[in-house]
């Protein structure tokens, strides 16, 4: 009889136990997948604007040789952002292009982060943009 009522308070026990880890993962979940997706897309967002800056260096890298052009620079940085599957990029000169030697050629490239998201959710907004300069040689 006594072992019976040992087995009673542990099965009740344990039932109890069993509630209170639902209510927890219930509360601890949905905190815990946002972390991680929001991560994630952190992620997402620190590679883009990695591949707009390196798209920009390459670009501007083109149109500062001798024989460099704009139509040559765009094209590169625009290869680029291909194979690096970013959507939707701006690529420009800041003011314009010069075929002039010593004068500074700016690149800039931007893109929607929402158009470069993995995630249906949007965690980031606006543009990311990036910019390099370089004297025409």
């Amino acid at each position: 009889s006594r072992e019976l009522i040992m087995t009673r308070r542990r099965t009740k026990r344990s039932r109890n136990r069993s509630g209170t880890a639902i209510v927890e993962l219930a509360v601890c979940l949905p905190a815990i997948v946002l972390l991680v997706l929001g991560s994630m897309e952190a992620c997402t967002m620190v590679f883009v604007r990695q591949s707009l800056h390196i798209s920009a260096y390459e670009g501007i890298r083109t149109a500062i040789k001798p024989e460099g052009t704009a139509a040559d620079a765009i094209a590169r940085a625009n290869q680029i952002l291909d194979e690096r599957r970013v959507r939707n990029a701006n690529v420009q000169f800041v003011p314009t292009f010069s075929d002039e030697p010593g004068t500074p050629l700016t690149l800039r490239i931007s893109a929607p982060a929402v158009d470069n998201s993995v995630m249906p959710l949007q965690f980031f907004g606006g543009d990311l943009e990036s910019q390099v300069t370089m004297v025409k040689e």
